[in-house]
C-alpha cells in the first residue's frame, strides 16, 4: 500500500449533551471528501479515542467507514495501553473493513525498545491490515528510536511512520533509510512544506479538520514541484497552525471545523473548552488567514 495526499485525524464531534454526534461526524466526513483528501483517520488523538467507550468506539468507527464507502482510505487508529488490547481493536477494524492501521507504542508504561518492538511485532503477526507507526513522544513518553523503526520498517505489515517528533533532523534521517515498501509521513503540521521539499507525498494532518481544502492544493503543488505555491500556502496557513501547537490542539480543531460549517461540540474531559482568549486569539488567526487568500 503506498499512502498518499491528505489523511484527515478526524475529530470526534459531540452534541450539547456531550453525547457522540454521528450525524456530526457523517458531515466532517463529507466535507473532507469534498476537499479532496485521500482518508480518513478515526479514532486517533485528535479524535479523542481516550475519551470514548466500546460501545461509541464501535459506533465511531463503523461510520466513518460508512461514510467513505470506496471514496477514500480508511484507517482506524488502534492505540492501547496493552498490546493485547491493540490486538483486538486491530481485529474491530479488520471486521468492519477498514483497511490499514495506525498505532503509537503504549503509553504510561514506558516500555523499552526491545518491548515497543515486541509490541509491534505481535500487533503485526495478528493482523494482515497495514501498520502505520505513529511516533510522538510529547503524548505517549516513548520515542521510536532510528534503530528500532529500522527494525520495524523490516517487519511485513508495517508499511510507514507518522512522524510527529517535531526534529526535522531525524525525519531526514528516516527519509535517508526509509525503501520503496516503508514511507515517512508528515506528522509536524509547521514542517509540511520541509517534509514534501524532501520527498514525503502524505500528510496526516491534525489541521486539515481546519484546513482541508488548502492542504490538499499544498501537496497537489508538490506532486507538481510548484515549490512557490507550497511555500505560499504553508506561509499563509502557519500562523494559524502555529497557534494550534499547543496544548488545546484538539479544541481548536473542533472550534476550526465549527467554523466552516460543522458543529463538532467541545471536548471531553479531562480536556476543557477553551477560554474565551484563546479562542479569540485563534478566530483571529483564521481571519487572518482567510483574509490574505481573499487577496492572493
Amino acid at each position: 500500500m503506498q499512502l498518499d495526499g491528505v489523511l484527515v485525524p478526524i475529530v470526534t464531534p459531540f452534541d450539547a449533551q456531550g453525547r457522540v454526534d454521528l450525524e456530526g461526524l457523517r458531515a466532517l466526513v463529507a466535507r473532507f471528501m469534498n476537499a479532496g483528501v485521500r482518508g480518513i483517520v478515526a479514532c486517533g488523538t485528535t479524535g479523542e479515542y481516550y475519551a470514548l467507550d466500546e460501545q461509541e468506539r464501535e459506533a465511531v468507527l463503523r461510520t466513518v467507514r460508512e461514510s467513505l464507502g470506496e471514496q477514500a482510505l480508511a484507517i482506524a487508529g488502534i492505540n492501547s495501553l496493552s498490546t493485547a488490547a491493540a490486538i483486538e481493536r486491530a481485529g474491530q477494524a479488520k471486521a468492519l473493513g477498514y483497511r490499514a492501521l495506525m498505532l503509537a507504542p503504549p503509553a504510561y508504561s514506558l516500555p523499552n525498545q526491545e518491548e515497543v518492538i515486541a509490541h509491534y511485532r505481535d500487533v503485526a503477526a495478528a493482523t494482515d491490515l497495514p501498520i502505520i507507526l505513529y511516533n510522538f513522544p510529547a503524548r505517549t513518553g516513548v520515542n521510536l528510536e532510528l534503530e528500532t523503526v529500522a527494525t520495524l520498517a523490516r517487519i511485513p505489515g508495517i508499511i510507514g511512520i507518522k512522524e510527529s517528533s517535531g526534529d526535522f533532523t531525524r525525519a531526514l534521517a528516516l527519509m535517508q533509510m526509509a525503501g520503496p515498501a516503508f514511507q515517512v509521513v508528515c506528522g509536524s503540521d509547521d514542517q509540511a512544506a520541509d517534509y514534501l521539499f524532501w520527498g514525503a507525498r502524505s500528510w496526516i494532518s491534525g489541521g486539515a479538520n481546519v484546513f482541508p481544502a488548502e492542504q490538499v492544493a499544498m501537496l497537489e503543488a508538490a506532486e507538481r514541484e510548484d515549490w512557490h505555491r507550497v511555500r505560499e500556502l504553508m506561509r499563509d496557513m502557519l500562523p494559524a497552525i502555529q497557534n494550534m501547537e499547543a496544548a488545546d490542539y484538539n479544541q481548536k480543531a473542533k472550534l476550526g471545523c465549527r467554523r466552516h460549517g460543522v458543529d463538532a461540540g467541545e471536548v471531553r474531559p479531562p480536556l476543557r473548552p477553551l477560554s474565551a482568549d484563546a479562542a479569540q486569539a485563534f478566530l483571529d488567526a483564521l481571519d487572518a488567514f482567510e483574509t490574505k487568500r481573499k487577496g492572493a
